[in-house]
């Protein structure tokens, strides 16, 4: 099938962009390889320290004839994705030495849960512990003692900070082993009632905490379609990910069949072996391309907008918003899964999931086939189901038709003919927007400003009824910047209410909203945040926005905006407690969020 013009278009001027850039990078990881084996290059001392602890294994490691894997986790039993993850590396050591060859855990990284932070203090460091992440890994690999790496990670911030250091690595092969959705609770829909029911005061706290423990009920992550699933397609589109691997629940066999393959796959891609395939080769423009196709064919998180931004970075490819708009035009919505539809992520995995998508994808030209893999010959490889006979895994051909089309379509027949996401530009600066959910008669809308510089002061105002009233809310000083750039998922529910009142309603902000962000009008990641000179700090109560997902424009229509003062933010409480001391170096040297909000990219 001939590339899609749009797709092959793209693609070349971020080629072409990328050039210096991308030159560089791949020639500091030329000069790394051709070290060969990282261990052979330690002193006697620097390996006795390295393998002091591994009993049995210290032979094969001194020998330095096998390779050693390293293993980065972000295993904590806080968070239900990553749960899992605590047997993961005794399993992966096994395997390891049924191949004769080893694994060491090289380190962990934090792993924090934005369901816990959301709408806390906490959330304010979310966005940040993505670089945390990437240092982490950087320091854990910098002991040079590993011929690949293992990296054990699923949700939201902690995918792409793997990747960075991935990238910043990307002279060893790596590997993604991921651990799955939990099996399924209560309906989404029926979650999403009760805290409309609990936002307007119809239910008591006790039947909300019913609902909601109901729903996240068991290990693995959040059945619905937001950043961290987002993050799994993301891995199996990108090639870092086993084919069908990323919706397999945890504690079943294919699960743990997969994990061994996985650790398998790792140890014949080193350069010991005949398959050498560095993640440098992997992340190139065409990889970075398929993954945007299929965060846009899914329906997928805008936190990916800011993370992909960031991970291409770090493999000296350079992403524009407006690369991820007309990708976006040019992909066919092809899945509903919560929040754009009742299903979740189980559904969508029965229906024909991931490998049904690349399929449809690859005929209809939409994604680049031959780009490098962890498996197989490129993503043309990747329309491919795992089987387990016995103890043995194999792959054969995927799923040719959709076992559900409420809840996945064929590319020729979707649901929408775009991806719904789209770049907004006009004189309040760039921002994005999530259309797939959000009803086509509400991608335009016009109305007076109400400004408020905090998510809690939006709710207050919606309490005392100061909000019935066609209007869009600007939220702004939430950029990262200011605070950080939280997510202001706690205002979903009250939006949605406003609007199921009759009113025309939107949001703007310099914040982000949860991957999950549904069917009210959001233009987030207004970029320059107000703090950085962005004009949506000269915004005031009244004056006439216009968000205009049609055509890709938000406006204040206020002919004096320019001249104005901007508003003096109120930042005294912003750099204190809940460890938001430590980060106050991050505040200040953090990048835009259309340029990835990096600190260390």
């Amino acid at each position: 099938m001939t590339l899609n013009p749009t797709i092959e278009a793209v693609t070349d001027r971020i080629i072409k962009r990328s050039g210096a850039a991308r030159s560089t990078y791949l020639a500091r990881m030329a000069e790394a390889a051709e070290e060969g084996p990282r261990r052979g290059h330690l002193t006697c001392g620097n390996q006795a320290h390295a393998y002091a602890a591994m009993a049995g294994d210290k032979d094969a490691l001194v020998a330095e004839q096998a390779p050693n894997l390293g293993i980065i986790t972000s295993y904590n039993d806080m968070l239900s994705a990553h749960q899992p993850f605590e047997t993961y590396p005794n399993f992966i050591k096994d395997v390891a030495r049924k191949h004769n060859a080893t694994a060491q855990v090289a380190g962990g990284v934090p792993a924090m849960c934005d369901g816990v932070t959301q709408g806390q203090v906490g959330m304010e460091l979310s966005l940040f512990s993505r670089d945390v992440i990437a240092l982490s890994a950087g320091v854990a690999l910098s002991h040079n003692t590993f011929d690949a790496a293992v990296y054990l990670g699923v949700c939201d911030k902690i995918v792409p900070g793997l990747v960075i250091a991935a990238a910043t690595f990307g002279y060893l092969p790596g590997i993604f082993l991921p651990a799955g959705p939990m099996t399924s609770g209560i309906p989404n829909d029926e979650k999403t009632s009760v805290r409309k029911a609990f936002a307007k005061g119809e239910v008591d706290r006790a039947t909300l905490m019913k609902a909601e423990m109901a729903s996240y009920h068991g290990p693995g992550t959040c059945t619905f379609y937001g950043t961290a699933n987002s993050n799994q397609m993301l891995m199996e589109f990108m090639g870092l990910h086993l084919p069908g691997a990323s919706f397999v629940n945890p504690g079943t066999e294919m699960r743990d069949a997969l994990t061994a393959y996985g650790t398998k796959r790792a140890l014949e891609i080193t350069k010991l072996g005949n398959q050498y395939t560095p993640v440098c080769d992997i992340l190139d423009e065409r990889t970075f391309v398929n993954g945007l196709v299929g965060l846009m064919a899914t329906g997928g998180s805008t936190n990916l907008v800011i993370h992909i931004i960031a991970m291409a970075r770090a493999a000296g490819v350079l992403l524009e918003l407006e690369d991820l708009s007309d990708i976006s035009a040019a992909t066919p919505l092809m899945a509903r899964v919560y929040p754009n539809g009742l299903a979740d992520v189980n559904h969508f995995h029965a229906a024909g999931g991931l490998t049904y998508m690349i399929g449809e994808l690859l005929a209809a030209g939409l994604l680049h086939p031959d780009t490098k893999t962890v498996y197989g010959n490129g993503l043309k490889d990747y329309h491919a189901e795992p089987h387990l006979k016995g103890e043995t895994l194999s792959w054969g051909k995927g799923a040719t038709k959709s076992e559900n089309e409420k809840i996945l379509r064929p590319a020729a027949n979707p649901f929408s003919k775009d991806g719904g996401l789209k770049q907004l530009s006009g004189n309040l600066g760039r921002a994005v927007i999530k259309t797939s959910a959000v009803d086509p008669e509400r991608h335009i809308i016009e109305a007076p400003a109400r400004v408020f510089s905090s998510q809690q002061d939006v709710k207050d105002a919606w309490r005392a009824h100061k909000l019935d009233r066609d209007c869009v809310i600007v939220v702004r000083f939430q950029g990262p910047k200011a605070n950080g750039m939280p997510e202001l998922h706690g205002l979903t529910p009250t939006l949605s209410v406003l609007q199921d009142r009759g009113f025309n309603v939107a949001l703007v902000t310099d914040g982000r909203m949860s991957g999950a962000s549904g069917k009210v009008p959001a233009a987030i990641h207004v970029s320059p945040e107000a703090v950085d000179g962005g004009l949506i700090a000269k915004i005031h109560d009244g004056d006439m926005i216009r968000l205009d997902a049609v055509n890709g424009t938000l406006e204040v229509l206020a002919d004096d905006i320019e001249a104005r003062a901007p508003a003096a933010p109120d930042l005294s409480n912003n750099g204190h407690g809940i460890g938001r001391e430590l980060f106050e170096t991050f505040r200040q040297t953090v990048g835009r969020a259309d340029t990835g909000a990096g600190v260390v990219v």
